[in-house]
């Protein structure tokens, strides 16, 4: 695993030395130049844990994932970087679903100074720099999420209201990416899972996010939300690459095709639900 290449795959131009400053700007970047997707489980391609399968499409490959690959991935460049880190079970909207829902997330921790921060890459619309763990409301420019502690091993992140989902909670107890293999593998393939039914990806500019739904874009931020639908195959791929900086070689030209006939067949049957329930 090459720092150098994480560091140019990223755009990160500056010094790396394990403090503050670097941590915020390397997390940063991560969010802003690795997009968070799905398009390899929609073509039903395996998803790998494995640390060499993830450099070689994370980096070398310039590709992005979902939770588990992108948290995995962030923790590798920021431990390469020289940063304490600890991968953590966490578990998407354990606080009204119930236990059922751990281990369907990662998140990490990163200690420094002798204060403990929470990272995390595996949320589309999540925060940009890393929040301290600590209790109570945490601002990033308009956004504004909390952390309560909800037992002495377990925490609840809340997102913003209006994000893309209520909340997450994690435990302290240390993981690793082999750890989530098996859920990892249930939730890439099986067909009531929503990385299978729905074609996702997100990314994350100053003040806003974008999200890709199917055929929906949504872009999200502090002022409200403004959607709108993709039209047809060439904009499909140009939004893919454009807007969400996939690199459509890497997807293939038959992928990008099956892409946009599964975002397509998505669409209609989320349309043709909506006039039922209507």
């Amino acid at each position: 695993m090459d720092l150098d290449a994480m560091l140019h795959r990223i755009g990160h131009q500056g010094g790396v030395t394990p403090d503050l400053d670097t941590l915020f700007a390397l997390h940063r970047a991560w969010r802003r130049t690795v997009p968070y997707e799905n398009l390899d489980i929609q073509l039903g391609r395996p998803i790998s844990l494995d640390p060499g399968a993830l450099f070689d499409k994370l980096v070398r490959r310039r590709r992005g994932g979902y939770c588990y690959e992108q948290n995995a991935g962030l923790a590798m460049l920021l431990r390469l970087a020289g940063f304490e880190v600890t991968m953590v079970e966490g578990g998407v909207l354990r606080e009204t679903r119930g236990d059922a829902m751990w281990g369907n997330h990662n998140a990490l921790l990163v200690d420094l100074d002798g204060r403990r921060w929470l990272a995390d890459a595996g949320i589309g619309d999540g925060f940009l720099e890393p929040l301290p763990l600590r209790e109570g409301l945490h601002t990033q420019g308009e956004f504004t999420y909390r952390l309560e502690r909800i037992a002495p091993d377990t925490w609840r992140f809340h997102h913003q209201p209006g994000g893309t989902i209520a909340s997450y909670d994690f435990r302290l107890k240390p993981c690793q990416p082999a750890d989530f293999v098996v859920r990892s593998r249930e939730l890439s393939t099986s067909p009531e899972s929503p990385y299978v039914t729905t074609l996702i990806a997100a990314l994350p500019a100053t003040g806003h996010t974008l999200l890709l739904l199917s055929r929906t874009v949504r872009q999200i931020g502090a002022e409200g939300r403004r959607s709108w639908t993709i039209s047809g195959p060439d904009k499909f791929a140009a939004t893919l690459s454009q807007r969400f900086l996939v690199p459509l070689d890497d997807i293939g030209r038959d992928g990008v095709d099956r892409l946009w006939e599964k975002a397509s067949a998505q669409n209609d049957l989320w349309r043709t639900r909506a006039q039922d329930d209507g």
